[in-house]
């Protein structure tokens, strides 16, 4: 079981990182973090509502399988013998 908690750590702290980095590309609604490191100026020059879509539909996945990785280190934990 150590391995299969070591395995889902890992894509864990991976789809975590990952997470945040999808979140900070997402183009910026006014206000947010993303008008901070200069989305507000760029949000109307290089994205396309089809980009955004498939950003949208790429970080919902990888929220998911952080979602899952996170019962899944539960389960282990609590069912570990």
């Amino acid at each position: 079981m150590d391995v299969v908690r070591i395995g889902l750590q890992v894509i864990l702290v991976i789809t975590g990182l990952i997470l945040t980095l999808l979140i900070l590309m997402h183009k910026g609604k006014g206000g947010g973090i993303s008008d901070m490191f200069g989305g507000g100026m760029t949000a109307s020059l290089g994205s396309s509502s089809v980009a955004e879509r498939n950003l949208t539909r790429f970080t919902i996945v990888v929220g998911l399988l952080w979602f899952v990785s996170i019962v899944g280190i539960g389960l282990v934990d609590r069912f570990d013998v």
